[in-house]
């Protein structure tokens, strides 16, 4: 209980000094580039994710320990790069956009470092999209405010760390068996959004060599891992092994989304 009731009042002091330091002058922090901010928005998205699936395992009992060390690790750096964004944000449309994703951030952060209960996890799932959403807006906020057009590839590179994790999630969800009709077809529809943005990245013509070598290479272990996936429909849970495959998913996706921001970065050098 102590330690439960220390997470939350540290998260709690974390998040108030997080929007005090972003109202310092711009001096006193380092400021992101429009590559690092479209990358670190995206990011923020994952972590939605992967909180939800670290709260479900927590509640399942699978890997526990592993899965509190990712919760807690989630939460620090989703706050930290709050602070960064908001210390970035330069229009109007940023700032409103990230001020949404602070109302919802707060309760969606209060319950997810509560003890893990079955009876509330519709609501987590349902606050889980609700950040989702919010920080989906960032991302285009910054985007747009990017100019150009190397931005939206960081975006769906970015993007398929969420995918990895949301697929996590909504697997981890069935595996505890969350009473939510939504399940099934939501999990189905992020299998498919996944696979479909895969081949957007391989056929950007801004992708090079050595991105789509490294695609190839999530390719190939997409097409091996779907197989597990779907063992759910014949009523096999396998949720560790979900974990992990969803894991080195993530591992590969995020150096791809590093690739495609220094491919942003070298566009925005060289206008």
């Amino acid at each position: 209980m102590f330690s439960l009731n220390w997470r939350r009042a540290t998260a709690a002091i974390f998040l108030s000094f997080a929007f005090a330091l972003s109202l310092l002058p711009d001096a006193a922090q380092a400021v992101l580039n429009d590559a690092e901010a479209v990358n670190k928005a995206g990011r923020q998205r994952m972590l939605s994710q992967r909180m939800a699936r670290c709260y479900l395992m927590l509640g399942s009992g699978v890997n526990a320990a592993a899965a509190q060390k990712q919760l807690d690790e989630s939460v620090a750096l989703f706050e930290e790069q709050y602070v960064e964004l908001q210390e970035y944000a330069r229009d109007a449309a940023t700032r409103e956009a990230l001020r949404q994703l602070g109302l919802v951030w707060v309760p969606y952060r209060s319950m997810v470092l509560e003890a893990p209960r079955r009876a509330n996890a519709v609501q987590l799932l349902q606050r889980s999209d609700e950040v989702l959403s919010a920080a989906e807006k960032v991302v285009k906020a910054v985007q747009a405010g990017a100019g150009v057009s190397t931005a939206r590839l960081v975006n769906v590179s970015g993007r398929q760390r969420m995918l990895s994790q949301r697929i996590a999630k909504l697997y981890m969800a069935m595996s505890w068996q969350v009473p939510s009709s939504e399940l099934e077809r939501s999990f189905t529809q992020s299998m498919q959004e996944y696979e479909e943005a895969l081949a957007t990245l391989h056929n950007a013509p801004e992708t090079t060599p050595e991105l789509k070598q490294k695609l190839e290479k999530v390719q190939a272990q997409w097409d091996f891992s779907k197989v597990g996936f779907r063992q759910y429909s014949d009523g096999r849970y396998v949720p560790m092994v979900i974990a992990t495959t969803t894991d080195v998913m993530l591992r590969q996706m995020n150096e791809i989304t590093a690739g495609y921001e220094a491919v942003m970065q070298k566009q925005k050098f060289n206008r």
